[in-house]
Order: structure tokens, then C-alpha cells, then sequence
């Protein structure tokens, strides 16, 4: 999870130098979204969405809008970019994203576990009745 604040953080740093020139997929919906919209929903995704994950606070919604901003960085904007990575040179991939999205499709699947604050808040309501 640290990756996703390593990634936001310097997005928060340049936002003035970034809003600008962020790009915006085009694809509809998404495609509506200015530049500046599209940094600011992208840095809540791996900022704040990210120190949820950590904290084990609503783990599963956190994880689905990382999840949903993984597919957004993964098809739209490195949609024309290869899989993997298969030069020497360093090129941008659909690879590193992909990796955080299975990540976050288990968190979703598996939850925040026993030692979280989801499980110190809902005790009782959280319990499996299976």
C-alpha cells in the first residue's frame, strides 16, 4: 500500500504544474472529466483511498475505488502500452497497474481481516452467520 502513497504523494506536491496537463482518458464517461478533476479524483483514489487500506477502515469500498482507478490507469491511459515490460529501456506497461488491481479484487474478496479497525468497530455486526 505504500506504492499507492509513494504515487499520490508526488501528485499532491506538483498538483499546480499537473492539473494542467494531467491527462484524461477518452473514454466516456471518464472522458468528461476536466484535468483537474481527473488529478484531484485520482489522488483520493491512491492517497486517501490507500490510508484506509492501511488502517483496515472500510477496507472493501477503499479497495474497489483503487480497484477502479487501477482499470482507468490500466485501459485508458496505458491503453495502447504493451503488457509487459520486454526491453531493456524503460517503458510504460499495463503491468504495474494490473498488479495493484489483482491486489486490491483479493482485498475486496478477502476482507480486512481480524486484526483492522473494521473489526474492532463491527464485532457483532460483522460476524459470519454461515
Amino acid at each position: 500500500m505504500m506504492m499507492f502513497i509513494g504515487h499520490g504523494l508526488p501528485k499532491i506536491k506538483n498538483y499546480g504544474a499537473m492539473k494542467d496537463l494531467f491527462p484524461v482518458p477518452q473514454t466516456f464517461p471518464v472522458s468528461l472529466l476536466t484535468p483537474p478533476m481527473s488529478l484531484g479524483l485520482c489522488i483520493v483514489a491512491e492517497v486517501g483511498a490507500a490510508i484506509l487500506i492501511i488502517l483496515g477502515l472500510a477496507t472493501r469500498p477503499a479497495a474497489f475505488v483503487l480497484g477502479l482507478c487501477m482499470t482507468v490507469a490500466a485501459f485508458a491511459f496505458h491503453g495502447s502500452a504493451p503488457w509487459f515490460q520486454n526491453t531493456p529501456t524503460l517503458v510504460e506497461t499495463k503491468e504495474l497497474p494490473i498488479m495493484y488491481l489483482i491486489a486490491m479484487v483479493a482485498i475486496i474478496l478477502g476482507g480486512a481481516g481480524s486484526y483492522s479497525l473494521d473489526a474492532l468497530l463491527y464485532k457483532e455486526d460483522k460476524r459470519r452467520r454461515w
